[in-house]
């Protein structure tokens, strides 16, 4: 049985999404603040975050920089904001879906079970080696771990995904788009900020300057390659 965490720090939202979680056979634990849902999380094993962001005490972009620093699990965000501005610095943060309030509970829940189902078989896509280098960035693709220059690099589940692509196809020029169809698995439409934010979060994670990438390179105008060494 998968555990599904939500923090909310309205009663009814959390009691409300508990109970249609628990009716699609989920184990709901709940917190009510950031630093519950941490509290939470040190205790138990955890498959997908429902988080919402405006909370007392820590709120959620606090919480998930923290989560971040040891944990890849899908975090879907909860939000009374639309704009795009506080989508994408949701996403920048580290997380991998973001829902605005008021949201349709059956929405909800199918973010949740496709996140799980992309976070319990990261593995799905087609691999021809089990460990795929270049230079001093290895991907191990039985053990879902990144490593650069023997050390290891905490990826989000989707950053994995799209580095697993690149590294799968390196030397390749991959569009937002094809990127978005692999990883994501649904139609791209409107997608290219998404696939930029995640993009330039995993340029942070795995290269000395960001700025002059050595490895995860922008096709200006086409899309995106990890070179090949």
């Amino acid at each position: 049985m998968f555990n599904v965490l939500v923090c909310d720090d309205d009663a009814a939202i959390l009691n409300s999404i508990k109970i249609f979680l628990q009716q699609e056979g989920y184990n709901v634990l709940t917190a009510s603040n950031g630093r519950e849902a941490l509290e939470v999380i040190s205790q138990n094993e955890i498959h997908c975050l429902v988080l919402d962001i405006m909370m007392p005490e820590l709120d959620g972009l606090s919480a998930m920089l923290k989560i971040r620093e040891q944990h890849n699990f899908p975090i879907i965000l909860l939000s009374a904001k639309s704009e795009d501005t506080d989508k994408i610095t949701g996403l920048s943060f580290g997380a991998d879906d973001y829902v605005t309030k008021p949201f349709n509970p059956l929405e909800l829940m199918a973010r949740v079970k496709s996140q799980i189902r992309r976070y319990s078989s990261l593995g799905s896509m087609e691999i021809s080696k089990s460990r795929l280098v270049t230079r001093g960035l290895a991907l191990d693709c039985e053990k879902k771990q990144v490593t650069v220059d023997g050390e290891p690099v905490h990826l989000t589940a989707r950053e994995y995904m799209i580095l697993e692509y690149l590294m799968q196809n390196m030397g390749k020029v991959l569009t937002s788009s094809q990127i978005y169809e692999a990883v994501w698995q649904e139609p791209s439409f409107g997608i290219e900020k998404t696939v930029t934010v995640h993009i330039r979060n995993i340029r942070e994670k795995i290269e000395i300057n960001p700025g002059e990438p050595e490895y995860l390179k922008v096709v200006y105008g086409l899309g995106y390659k990890v070179e090949k060494y």
